[in-house]
């Protein structure tokens, strides 16, 4: 029983090999603020050659706000897309930055809100198949309120919302965001903790 066991570890690792892209070449297309671009010739499993294009882009956090059952959802313009949307307070960690600390500065920053307690409840890959960004998830458990003081760029509206009217939001289309959906998956199945 122990040889198959063995055996079956093998062949687990074989079968990850075998999927594995060997990277040969790697090229930056564009170097920006908040994201790269490069194209990579990879080999494949297969022993042919294929371009992959990379966006390069630091790691983030998204944060959902909780107040005595209530969720603070913030509105902003999303140029990408042309409209307003109700999202999580997120944002880029700086180079050197800790997670947490991220995470309790772009609350501050966007809602003016403190949380009394944190709870890192998972990551989320927003897209894997070109993106390097991970989105690390917290729930903050609010206590005190003083001034937001977003960025010079950035025009926000922040609203409470009861659990059961989130619910409406996202049948309804109201609610698009993958990191807040992703946010919202972990405190619909019971995950808040405190």
């Amino acid at each position: 029983m122990m040889q198959l066991d063995i055996l079956t570890k093998k062949v687990q690792k074989l079968k990850i090999l075998l999927m594995e892209e060997k990277t040969l070449k790697s090229e930056f297309i564009y170097k920006g603020k908040i994201l790269n671009l490069k194209v990579i010739e990879v080999l494949l499993p297969s022993g042919k050659t294929h371009l992959r294009e990379i966006v390069e882009h630091r790691e983030s956090v998204a944060i959902l706000p909780i107040l005595e059952n209530k969720i603070l959802l913030i509105k902003q313009f999303r140029k990408a897309i042309e409209k307003e949307i109700w999202e999580a307070p997120a944002g880029r960690v700086e180079r050197g930055e800790d997670i947490l600390e991220c995470a309790i500065r772009e609350l501050k920053e966007e809602t003016g809100w403190k949380a009394r307690n944190w709870e890192k409840v998972g990551e989320y890959l927003p897209s894997p198949g070109y993106s390097t960004e991970k989105i690390h998830l917290f729930f903050a458990f609010l206590e005190e309120k003083e001034e937001p003081s977003p960025e010079e760029d950035e025009f926000i509206e922040g609203k409470f919302f009861s659990p059961t009217k989130i619910k409406k939001m996202i049948k309804e289309n109201e609610i698009t965001d993958g990191k807040t959906l992703a946010l919202l998956c972990h405190f619909f199945l019971g995950e808040t903790g405190k």
